[in-house]
């Protein structure tokens, strides 16, 4: 036992570096990550008593317990038994399917990164692009929501920017849980939305395992009381008019919910901008039979660092108003006891619908719209008419004459109107881009003829 032995040089060192490791493993690093998350509970708990609505436990569990938990749940486990009989192959490969599934979905949520970083990044995103407003239809509704039901935002989306500018206005209010689908998947918003605690899907996936794994997460995040955000046309619109809902979260949210339990509460969200960043991309995109884009990194690059070069050299320009309302709260049990026949489409009707009432009007998609509707118009008479449907449009604020003055710069600037004595009108090369902004305004033909007759009237008694 005393007697010397002889070792090389590199086994000894490899014999210490193993020896390090071990004890590391076994008695440092528990210590250090046992530190580490008493200081992350305590600042939770200051956190959440700023929160309207809370963070849930369920949204701070490790991931890889949460990976357990969905591989290790009946509903999967009958799944993956369904899988391997179908496809014939063993339950283990079946069971590692399941399990690279359940990675694919499990976010990796950090309080810290979300409220410390993402909010100010989203925050400073946010303002950097543009002049942001918000507004409710009925605020009060929101301020009585149930503290203990689950929450879930429910938005038309017609940006990448929709999960930025909605984290950032809902800041105070909870950290959102985000489904996201391909699309989303841009660099470099990706890295910001994944710092969100946003859970990427496979829109168009023909695997009931996987359904099944994300159907399963779904549930015990609702059942968790986890504050979620969802888009209920499963993707971007192309063609900036409002979608048909897809039913797929719905189903599962509504699957999670029992009449007796934790009641769910949707919340319709709006949004409208003056310029959608991804416009030129999603317009040709509505010329294909293919949803699946990709904008190239280093196009992306090459925007952002010329936005950058705008900056330092004082010619940036803002790219107009982005505007948020909330719409009316849906109770689900509410809903669930006046619709049980049809309960699922009636649902995405109706939340489709809220999200409709609630789109903001901004100037670029009023004006695309005029022009469109009427032709060339005189932009005095532009102007007046665009001021008087936003103030109908119940705006908070009523935008100022050069919020629409700076609509109408911009798309002459992009060569998508014309100026010509005095009017305005299509200039013909970016009929495209026209219309997609005019399919997004929340007007009709009374209500224009409504507000130019009231214009009129005003006119004639001064």
């Amino acid at each position: 036992m005393t007697q010397t032995v002889e070792l090389p040089l590199w086994l000894f060192l490899l014999i210490v570096v193993f020896a390090a490791v071990t004890f590391a493993s076994h008695f440092l690093f528990p210590s250090v990550r046992w530190f580490f998350r008493r200081r992350l509970e305590r600042a939770v708990k200051r956190l959440n008593e700023r929160l309207q609505r809370p963070i849930q436990p369920f949204k701070l569990a490790r991931r890889h317990d949460m990976i357990q938990r969905l591989i290790y749940d009946p509903q999967v486990g009958q799944a993956v038994r369904d899988f391997a009989r179908e496809e014939r192959v063993p339950e283990a490969v079946a069971f590692e399917t399941a399990r690279r599934y359940a990675r694919e979905i499990v976010p990796s949520f950090s309080a810290v990164a979300y409220f410390s970083f993402a909010i100010r990044l989203a925050r400073v995103l946010s303002n950097a692009f543009y002049n942001v407003r918000l507004s409710y239809m009925d605020e009060s509704s929101l301020k009585d929501i149930d503290p203990d039901s689950t929450v879930v935002f429910v938005m038309n989306h017609r940006s990448n920017m929709d999960y930025v500018l909605v984290t950032y206005l809902a800041a105070q209010q909870s950290a959102l849980s985000y489904a996201v689908g391909e699309w989303a998947r841009v660099w470099p918003l990706s890295r910001l939305i994944r710092a969100m605690g946003a859970y990427f899907i496979r829109r168009k996936s023909g695997s009931d395992l996987y359904r099944q794994v994300l159907a399963c997460y779904v549930r015990h995040a609702t059942e968790a009381g986890v504050t979620q955000a969802m888009f209920p046309e499963g993707g971007l619109s192309l063609t900036g008019a409002l979608g048909r809902p897809k039913l797929g979260l719905i189903k599962y949210i509504i699957d999670a919910t029992s009449p007796k339990g934790r009641d769910v509460v949707f919340v319709p969200v709006a949004l409208n901008y003056d310029r959608v960043l991804e416009d030129t991309i999603l317009t040709k995109a509505a010329l294909g039979n293919e949803r699946r884009f990709r904008a190239r990194i280093g196009v992306i690059t090459w925007w952002i660092l010329k936005q950058i070069g705008r900056r330092l050299t004082g010619r940036y320009q803002r790219f107009g108003v982005a505007s948020v309302r909330y719409g009316k709260p849906i109770s689900l049990q509410a809903f669930r006891s006046e619709h049980e026949d049809n309960l699922m489409t009636d649902l995405a009707r109706a939340l489709i619908g809220g999200i409709g009432a609630a789109i903001p009007l901004v100037p670029v998609p009023a004006t695309c719209w005029l022009v469109r509707e009427m032709g060339e118009i005189p932009e005095a008479e532009a102007l007046t008419l665009i001021e008087r449907l936003l103030r109908r449009n119940g705006n908070p604020e009523p935008m100022d004459r050069t919020a629409v003055e700076a609509g109408i710069q911009q798309l002459v600037d992009r060569r998508i109107l014309v100026r010509s004595s005095g009017k305005i009108s299509s200039s013909g090369q970016r009929v495209d881009l026209l219309e997609y902004y005019a399919a997004s305004a929340p007007l009709d033909a009374e209500q224009v003829l409504a507000a130019s007759a009231k214009e009129v009237s005003a006119s004639a008694g001064s």
